[in-house]
């Protein structure tokens, strides 16, 4: 099945116009002419590196993540079911702890 033939009838069904830039295929998969892809254009806001910023300057014990991880993947992690519960209570009744 082309992928391509799949695309544009699924762009028909949707009620997309047809890409005016000329770009044609062949089959053995090059293009003859540039794809109207090629002007897309992406950009970022700064989001991504204030959250770097932010975990970084973090009060996060790392010596006890590592901890907690090395203990789940070795299948050793024991949470008691009642300090599950308590924390579930809590949290259902307003409290903050």
């Amino acid at each position: 099945m082309d992928i391509r033939s799949s695309l544009d009838g699924l762009k028909s069904l949707l009620g997309v116009p047809p890409a005016t830039t000329g770009a044609t295929q062949s089959k053995t998969g090059g293009t003859t002419a540039p794809s109207a892809l090629s002007n897309d254009q992406a950009t970022f806001s700064s989001a991504g590196s204030e959250v770097a910023l932010t975990a970084a300057d973090s009060d996060v014990r790392t010596d006890k993540v590592a901890g907690i991880q090395s203990a789940l993947a070795a299948g050793t992690y024991n949470v008691p079911a009642s300090a599950v519960a308590s924390k579930m209570v809590d949290s259902m009744l307003g409290g903050h702890e």
